[in-house]
């Protein structure tokens, strides 16, 4: 597409838009309602005699259309998307999903020493979802700080550090700032190692949420696998219950990671960055086949599972965990105080396999974890295995057992 300069007309920008949007797959009903807005802003235009368009003619054109009357919320963002996708072909941004939300930036007296810890960080090792957390964790912490008064990392004291963490209610953020705090001491930042003064935090390890093999069909049985979304979602689903795989990495899944000759599925984990191969178990191979050959939108993308509407583009997490919640809810089974996310299908797979006898070191690999502690918090909902060790209750004795006898009271005990 030709590059568009700032500020064009109206009808050249829209013919930019409409075809940007044909491009990505949009059906003839979405683009007749564009069509049908962008027609409206032009016809403001000629209105009020504006020969450019700019964001601020957007606001004022939203403004004096929403005036007239009370508009529906899903009719008021159909202008509003409109008019957001104009302003960023306008700006020279191109397509966009969503609109992002800009990250604020630190006190500028501490952005360098930010940036530095960020690329320290990328040199042990760290993947770009870690780097992600530490960074929002050091922003909130910097910016409590100098809320706190310390305009200057050299003044950071005991007390600065204090006031900053009473205002942090993520207590998961400690041991990012304690190793912040380290490397700062390590760099000559600061004088004294303020590090030991962060609270030991460990977050509770619970019990993982699990569902029966019973539900777990009820659920697998509920989807309509007749339509084209059914058939993703069914195989979608699977590849979580059968194969335990997170849903990042089945957002992610390739065509280049399924080898159907050999039946196996080979991919490097998103959240670990370590590879793992794992069975193309007969079912889960049959329901991927029907997705690909009988429902998958035909664009050339190497992803497997895409978006059921346009833009035609690989799914998203958030997609998948909106999409279980609505089978759960069709399959009537009962997710009251309990987590029903993709990651209880992963934990109900482990905990199927822990019950039926598997070895854990043999559920450790499945699940892809490397470290041997990785899977002990599976051995809680070991209730068959559990049922093994139990101790006995003692016999009573001494008060107690008289009170049991009824020769005492209980005010004794």
């Amino acid at each position: 597409m030709k590059e568009l300069k700032q500020n064009q007309g109206i009808e050249q920008l829209s013919t930019a838009l409409l075809g940007l949007l044909e491009s990505k797959g949009y059906g003839s009903g979405t683009l007749v309602n564009y069509r049908r807005w962008l027609s409206r802003i032009s016809l403001f235009m000629q209105r009020k005699k504006i020969a450019q368009y700019t964001e601020s003619v957007g606001e004022c054109f939203l403004t004096d259309y929403l005036t007239r009357k009370t508009y529906s919320i899903p009719y008021k963002l159909a202008i509003k998307t409109t008019l957001r996708r104009l302003g960023e072909l306008n700006n020279g941004d191109g397509y966009k999903l969503i609109k992002q939300t800009a990250e604020a930036p630190p006190p500028s007296q501490y952005a360098e020493l930010l940036e530095a810890y960020m690329k320290f960080c990328a040199s042990t090792g760290n993947k770009e979802n870690t780097m992600a957390i530490k960074r929002k964790f050091c922003l909130d912490f910097l910016c409590h700080l100098y809320d706190a008064g310390c305009k200057k990392v050299c003044d950071t004291s005991t007390e600065y550090i204090h006031k900053a963490i009473l205002r942090i209610n993520n207590k998961d953020s400690y041991a990012v700032i304690r190793s912040f705090l380290r490397y700062l001491y390590g760099n000559g930042n600061l004088s004294k190692d303020l590090s030991k003064i962060i609270p030991k935090y460990r977050r509770p390890m619970p019990l993982p949420t699990t569902y029966t093999d019973d539900e777990i069909k009820r659920l697998e049985g509920i989807i309509n696998r007749t339509t084209r979304t059914g058939k993703r979602d069914y195989a979608i689903i699977l590849l979580a219950s059968r194969l335990g795989m997170r849903s990042g990495d089945i957002a992610g899944i390739t065509f280049d990671a399924i080898d159907f000759n050999y039946d196996r599925i080979t991919f490097l984990q998103k959240k670990t960055g370590i590879p793992l191969s794992l069975p193309l178990l007969p079912d889960v191979r049959e329901a991927i086949l029907d997705y690909k050959k009988h429902a998958r939108p035909n664009v050339k993308s190497n992803y497997l599972f895409i978006k059921a509407q346009a833009p035609f583009e690989k799914i998203s997490t958030s997609i998948i965990r909106h999409t279980l919640t609505n089978y759960f809810k069709a399959a009537g089974i009962d997710v009251s105080n309990k987590k029903h996310g993709p990651h209880t299908l992963r934990s109900s797979m482990a905990s199927s396999m822990v019950n039926s006898g598997v070895p854990y070191d043999v559920v450790r690999k499945t699940l892809g974890h490397t470290d041997p502690q990785a899977i002990k918090h599976y051995a809680k909902v070991d209730i068959e295995n559990l049922r093994f060790h139990a101790v006995d209750v003692p016999a009573p004795a001494g008060t107690f057992a008289t009170v049991l006898q009824g020769r005492g009271s209980y005010d004794n005990l």
